[in-house]
């Protein structure tokens, strides 16, 4: 076994425990993501436990963060493309609640939060402007890839919370992809993407309390081999993680997730998301993944 020694946000070096020298081989694969700069960024309404509005907001520390970590990306080779905020939404920086794009088709998003709701539209325009021709709105609140997580075999679907559960019928129709639903049970984990990502096809990392008894059962039966999240994990948003198959990008704090997966032959790339987590957001939220 040996150590691994990662660098963090500032270049300072972090050592995560042992890598196991049995652990696969991982290969990863070049993504295309969709980013909204955070220029109008703050706290001005209460919708998820993480949000205080009387709090003080840095949003020229949100746009350095949210900066790094689109730096990131690129520097792993992901191409990043980016949509113009608006004014007046403040959360349009988190692009995961506003599409889920598998092969090319778009299921938009219909946001339970009223404040939210303009932000589907601006992303409904650029997906036309950007080629896609097949563009579906939902009939159900459904809000996109903070409760819809594919697998490449499954798409998992959050509810509970935000997303309508009629809304995993609707998203299998428009997407033909089968479809498992999963409740959620914990307000602070009140989308799915806060509580569960995908490392690689087969493999997933999971917070088990954020889920319903059954939902634990149906999680284990799928993928038995799965990384288990502590409680310490999910409350940095730690599970709010990006995988390209071999390069996990996750948030500063987030260390005993971080070995675990560096076990599993990941790894882990640190990035500060301290003030956009001031929201309730990682580097996931502000993560949608076009899969062409």
């Amino acid at each position: 076994m040996t150590s691994v020694s990662l660098l963090g946000p500032g270049d300072e070096p972090i050592v995560l425990g042992v890598t196991t020298p049995t652990a696969p081989v991982r290969v990863p694969t070049a993504r295309r993501y969709l980013m909204c700069p955070p220029e109008y960024f703050t706290v001005e309404y209460a919708i998820n436990p993480w949000m205080d509005p009387t709090q003080p907001i840095d949003t020229r520390l949100a746009v350095e963060q949210w900066t790094a970590l689109k730096d990131t990306y690129e520097r792993l080779g992901h191409q990043v493309d980016l949509i113009e905020p608006q004014p007046g939404l403040p959360d349009m920086v988190f692009a995961a609640n506003s599409g889920t794009v598998i092969d090319g088709q778009v299921l938009g998003a219909r946001f339970r939060a009223e404040q939210r709701g303009p932000e589907a539209d601006h992303f409904r325009r650029w997906f036309l402007a950007n080629g896609y021709t097949s563009v579906v709105m939902p009939e159900r609140t459904n809000e996109a890839e903070g409760d819809f997580t594919w697998t490449g075999e499954y798409l998992l679907a959050g509810t509970g919370f935000r997303t309508d559960p009629m809304a995993h019928a609707e998203a299998q129709e428009v997407l033909g992809v089968p479809v498992v639903s999963l409740r959620l049970v914990d307000p602070r984990y009140y989308h799915l993407d806060v509580a569960l990502f995908v490392l690689a096809d087969d493999l997933i990392a999971y917070y088990p309390e954020a889920f319903s008894p059954g939902t634990r059962r149906v999680l284990r039966r799928l993928f038995p081999d799965a990384v288990i999240a502590t409680a310490e994990d999910a409350a940095c948003l730690g599970l709010n993680a990006v995988s390209d198959g071999r390069n996990v990008v996750l948030p500063v704090e987030a260390t005993n997730l971080a070995e675990q997966v560096a076990r599993r032959g990941f790894e882990p790339v640190f990035v500060d998301i301290s003030e956009l987590r001031k929201s309730g957001g990682g580097p996931k939220c502000c993560t949608m993944e076009l899969r062409d």
